[in-house]
Formats: C-alpha cells, sequence, structure tokens
C-alpha cells in the first residue's frame, strides 16, 4: 500500500514507506491509482516539469540554542524564541494540502522546544514523513526515546580530535556522540551532519575519514556531508578563512569516493548536500548517471524550500524568505503554481546559464552551484558558483 502520492507533469511521486520515495512515469502511476488530471495533458519532458510543490520542507521551529557557533545560519542564541504549536500546525497542515513529503524540522537547538515530539506525531497524521537536526546538546535517554516518531535523527558533528572546537567554537563531539548512541538505543535511525570546512576536512579529506568512523562507531547509519554556507554569522570575512580551499575542492570528489567504497565495509551511507555539487564537475560529465545515483544540485525553491521562524517561505533554509505566509491553507501550492518574482528567479535560473554552466556536462544537474555563496562573494545571487573548479578556471583563478 502506499503511504501517500502526487501527481507531477511527468507521472507522480510516490512515498512507499519511510525509505523510499519513488518518482514513476505516467503510466506506471496510473496503474497506482494516480489521476494526473489536467497536469497530465500535453507531453512531459519540458522545463514545466518542475515540481508543483516542494518534496521536501525545512521547518525552524525555533531560534533559541544553547550554543553560539560562529557559523551559525540563523544566528540563534540562548535567547532565541520558540515557534508557538499553533504556528507550526498551520505550517504542517499547509505543507500537507500542498503535498510535500518530508518535513525537515531544525532550528536553532529543536531539542530546546518543549513540543518536538508532538511535532513528530503531528505531522505523521497529516502524512508527513518527520526528520530534525540537532546538535544533541542536552539528550537524555527519556528525550532520545520521546522522538520514536522521527524517522531519522541526524546530530551535527563537526569533526574529532578537536576538530569541533575549531569549526563551532566548544567542544560538542562527546554531546553529539553520546546523543548518536542514545538514539541509536533506542531504536531511532541516526545520521550524522558534517560540515566541511578547512579544519574538518583535512589537506586530502583524512580529518572526514576520521570523523566518519567515529560516527559509524556510534550508531550512525548516514553521513550528510554539507557545504560551509556563509549566512547569519558565517555571512563575514570569516568565511574566507574556513571554506574549503582550492586544494581541498579538488580533493573532495577523490575523498567522497573513498567513503562511498566503504559503505559495505561497516562505513556509514553517504549524502551530499546540494551545494557540493558544483565541486563534482571536474569528475563527471553524465548529468543522468548522477541523477541515477539520487545527486540533486540546487533545489531551493524546486523540490526543496524552508519556513523560517517567522512562518515566511524562503527558497532554502540559508535564503531571505520572500513574501509568502506558508502557514495560509493553500499559500504553497499557490506560490509554486504562480511564484512571486523574488521565488521564480531562484527557479528560472537554470533554464538559460551563462558560461561556464552553460556548456557543463551536470549543469541539468548542478543548478548553476549555491546561490548563497554566490550572493556572498559577487554581486549578481544567481550568478555561476564563484567555487566551482570550472567556474574558477574559467574565470582565470588559480584552480
Amino acid at each position: 500500500m502506499t503511504a501517500r502520492a502526487r501527481a507531477e507533469r511527468f507521472g507522480a511521486w510516490v512515498r512507499f514507506d519511510d525509505a523510499n520515495l519513488v518518482a514513476l512515469d505516467r503510466a506506471a502511476a496510473g496503474r497506482l491509482g494516480v489521476q494526473g488530471g489536467a497536469l497530465w495533458e500535453g507531453a512531459p519532458g519540458t522545463t514545466t516539469d518542475r515540481p508543483v510543490a516542494p518534496l521536501e520542507l525545512h521547518v525552524a521551529v525555533t531560534s533559541r540554542c544553547p550554543a553560539s557557533c560562529p557559523g551559525c545560519y540563523l544566528d540563534a542564541g540562548p535567547t532565541g524564541a520558540h515557534v508557538p504549536l499553533a504556528s507550526l500546525e498551520a505550517t504542517l497542515a499547509a505543507a500537507a494540502r500542498a503535498g510535500v513529503f518530508t518535513i525537515a524540522f531544525g532550528g536553532g537547538e529543536p531539542l530546546t522546544h518543549p513540543e518536538l515530539p508532538a511535532l513528530a506525531r503531528i505531522a505523521r497524521a497529516h502524512g508527513l514523513l518527520p526528520v530534525v537536526t540537532t546538535s544533541g546538546l542536552g539528550l537524555t535517554a527519556d528525550k532520545a526515546r520521546a522522538l520514536e516518531g522521527f524517522a531519522q535523527v541526524n546530530v551535527s558533528h563537526d569533526g574529532a580530535a578537536g576538530d569541533y572546537e575549531v569549526v563551532r567554537g566548544f567542544d560538542g563531539a562527546p554531546a553529539a556522540e553520546r546523543a548518536m548512541r542514545l538514539l541509536a538505543e533506542a531504536g531511532i535511525p541516526v545520521g550524522a551532519n558534517v560540515v566541511l570546512t578547512r579544519a574538518s576536512f583535512g589537506e586530502e579529506g583524512e580529518r572526514l575519514e576520521a570523523t566518519a568512523a567515529r560516527v559509524a562507531a556510534c550508531g550512525a547509519g548516514e553521513l550528510q556531508l554539507l557545504r560551509y554556507k556563509p549566512a547569519g554569522r558565517a555571512a563575514s570575512l570569516d568565511y574566507l578563512a574556513r571554506r574549503l580551499s582550492p586544494a581541498q575542492v579538488r580533493a573532495f570528489p577523490a575523498a567522497l569516493a573513498r567513503l562511498v567504497a566503504r559503505q559495505g565495509e561497516g562505513g556509514p551511507s553517504v549524502r551530499i548536500d546540494c551545494a557540493l555539487v558544483p565541486f563534482l564537475s571536474t569528475r563527471f560529465d553524465d548529468a543522468d548517471a548522477l541523477r541515477k545515483l539520487g545527486v540533486m544540485g540546487c533545489e531551493a525553491a524546486g523540490a526543496l524550500s524552508a519556513v523560517k521562524v517567522d512562518g515566511r517561505l524562503a527558497p532554502c533554509s540559508f535564503a531571505e524568505a520572500v513574501d509568502v505566509d506558508a502557514r495560509a491553507p493553500s499559500s504553497l501550492r499557490a506560490a509554486f503554481s504562480a511564484p512571486p518574482p523574488a521565488l521564480a528567479r531562484w527557479r528560472d535560473v537554470a533554464d538559460a546559464p551563462p558560461e561556464p554552466c552553460a556548456s557543463c556536462a551536470i549543469r541539468a544537474v548542478c543548478r548553476g552551484g549555491c546561490k548563497i555563496v554566490s550572493a556572498h562573494l559577487g554581486a549578481d545571487p544567481l550568478a555561476p558558483d564563484p567555487e566551482c573548479p570550472r567556474v574558477r578556471a574559467h574565470a582565470g583563478a588559480p584552480t
């Protein structure tokens, strides 16, 4: 039995269980009883085949956090405020009505929100798949068991042997590792989020590999690699010193390949966030092959969107919000069927990109790289990612 289905112009997205969200063509979707209606009029395969709503919605539940990490994209702190439960309930109801599949709760530190376990239950009641990311600070065995409604809990871990402290400003690795063990003991699927910086990566990725081994030993079944992004408190000159160097960017594909090779040898499964896809541009020349591996570049305002603590919709968690109240019953669907200009620019940027993106073999997947980085380092926030090796070479910069 299917848990949830949503018609698209190409066919349908179908979620069979917590682990499987599958894209089906019209014929296969029809055999499962999905009705496409007006969406299935005309041939699929055009630029209008964008999602009719986000597949995944990132929802900030609080701006409160006991830590004050220098790279926090939300500028969260100990005096931050929780989003009221009624506001979050309205967001979840609107997301379900729009056909969203996954809700990724974040913050701030979500564990500080007193209604976090209830949010998982409410999401499930709407047919939504709830996941959450936490630092693990303050997690106890009882609190871990209370999170049983989440399909997965990801714990941030930015390096062993002192690397965490270099990245975050305090040594939170012991708390993160304890949280992973408590969650695993409670039978909750655990992932680890690692933000890649000069400190956490190492010259050739060796420090990242050490962290991968460490989190696997603590019970993490998945490793999510995240690019350091200049948003919130990270949008400063300090970003230039923390981001991966050109040499580390060159080393990234090989380091990623080593991590992937260890998946069947006790290592965690590996995912990369959309902002890391440009770093693969000199190693891969087949966009379809990357798609089949589940690699997706910038999907802001497409398959992915976010809801800020004030309830407004944003292209992604790191971007500025647009003038759309995500809590209104039909707001998400309307924002995608007739997007306001601020949202449409994010969605349309990949249709006619300048060089070197125009001739890049993986352009259709990468979609021009990270717009947050482009906005921070250049005048045009939708220009090609200036840290992409191909873009650097095109500009005559050392690579």
